[in-house]
């Protein structure tokens, strides 16, 4: 009775351990070409027995991919010697095919992946597949940004499949192994900038915002993916609430990188929009603490001032102040500013009671008009022209040929 006992236990032991496959893995390892396989995969997962079963099945996947790929680079190598032999003999070889294979063979391997590193049923993991996988893959990657490229011009979709797919992979746990430090990925942050394009051109936002954050951390690529990242912000701001959202994500890139001129003018911009001028005031201040000569900074400081003069006149020694130290910066930038100076001054003059004390000022103001119509005669960024006017018509007279001059340009 006890050996019979053991017998069975024994039995009972073995069928365990040595369990065969499951028939659902079986008909998929039946399977002769990769689309019969991959709709029996789609068909049957869930009837799988285990982690270790759809690990093997999606191997079965990445090995049918790659028979595609090895055959078409092999056709590829040849003509390579062909050509370097001069023989004229090339053979034609099927390259969507090899780069659809390739998406497919990375695709799956890393779905392969996930499975292949679940605990099984004595709780340890041991994957049977992840070294010989990475080692198959890790130095196709760049060819997924080929096969970006030569996507038709109307196919975007395809294009960002391929874009992401190379982003995707450079974190995946399938090359965890892989020394980023002696091997960094160079061409990361631009591919994941240009992922980011077409998924705003496919109208997928939210993978349009995933890649731009991605492509954001490349110093190579964070001028562009910043632009980038701005306008998707800024598109279909409908409500307040859009604004302020916006607003929101200028915040948090203005804390990253606070000396920025782009960030800060449109965060200053939208904040004025929704009108929270304490917002904007100490977000102009805080730039100041940083860097007092900041040129941005005191132009826009300057105009909030000229612009809340109208309500409280002393305000103008403040603008024209600001705008004073801004020119001292950049005398050549721009001349609105000088413009604004101008208008400034002459607000000033108005105000004035002393006739003598308004020719000074106009006559101040009179330089900087000068100089503005200097930076820009044809007046496309500042009408520097009627302020111009009324300083000639108060210094020199209506009939003084300057003014008439001036007042023909402001017809």
């Amino acid at each position: 009775m006890k050996k019979l006992l053991i017998a069975v236990l024994m039995m009972l032991g073995t069928s365990t351990v040595f369990a065969g496959d499951s028939e659902a893995l079986k008909a998929i390892l039946k399977a002769k070409t990769y689309d019969e396989a991959q709709s029996l995969v789609k068909s049957s997962v869930n009837s799988l027995a285990n982690a270790a079963e759809k690990a093997k099945a999606y191997n079965y996947l990445v090995d049918l991919a790659m028979k595609k790929v090895n055959h078409e680079q092999e056709i590829i190598a040849a003509n390579q010697l062909q050509q370097q032999l001069n023989t004229g003999k090339y053979e034609a070889y099927d390259t969507l095919g090899f780069y659809k294979a390739l998406e497919q063979a990375f695709t799956n391997a890393m779905e392969c992946d996930k499975w292949d590193n679940m605990p099984n049923e004595k709780g340890k993991i041991k994957p049977k597949f992840h070294q010989a996988n990475q080692n198959k893959l890790v130095n196709m990657r760049t060819e997924l940004i080929n096969a970006g490229q030569l996507q038709p011009a109307d196919n975007k979709k395809a294009a960002f499949d391929f874009f992401s797919l190379y982003v995707d992979s450079y974190s995946h746990p399938l090359f965890k192994e892989v020394d980023r430090t002696a091997n960094p990925d160079k061409y990361l942050g631009e591919v994941a900038r240009v992922a980011a394009v077409f998924a705003f051109q496919n109208k997928d936002m939210d993978n349009a915002n995933k890649y731009v954050d991605i492509a954001l951390n490349d110093t190579a690529s964070y001028k562009e993916a910043l632009n980038l990242k701005i306008y998707l912000s800024s598109q279909d701001l409908k409500t307040k609430e859009d604004s302020v959202k916006f607003a929101n994500t200028l915040k948090t890139l203005n804390e990253k990188d606070p000396k920025n001129d782009m960030v800060f003018s449109q965060l200053a911009a939208v904040l004025q929009a929704l009108g929270d001028k304490d917002g904007a005031s100490k977000l102009i201040e805080s730039r100041l603490a940083l860097n007092p000569n900041d040129y941005s900074a005191l132009a826009l400081k300057a105009q909030n001032a000229m612009n809340a003069a109208t309500q409280d006149p002393a305000l103008y020694d403040v603008a024209i102040e600001n705008f004073k130290k801004a020119i001292a910066i950049k005398p050549n930038d721009n001349a609105l500013i000088y413009t604004y100076l101008a208008f400034s001054i002459n607000a000033k003059a108005a105000a004035c009671q002393n006739a003598n004390e308004q020719k000074v000022l106009c006559q101040e103001s009179v330089t900087y008009l000068e100089k503005a119509r200097e930076l820009d005669p044809n007046r496309e960024r500042a009408n520097w022209t009627y302020p111009l006017y009324q300083c000639y018509y108060t210094l020199y007279g209506a009939d003084d040929a300057r003014t008439k001059e001036i007042e023909a340009l402001t017809k």
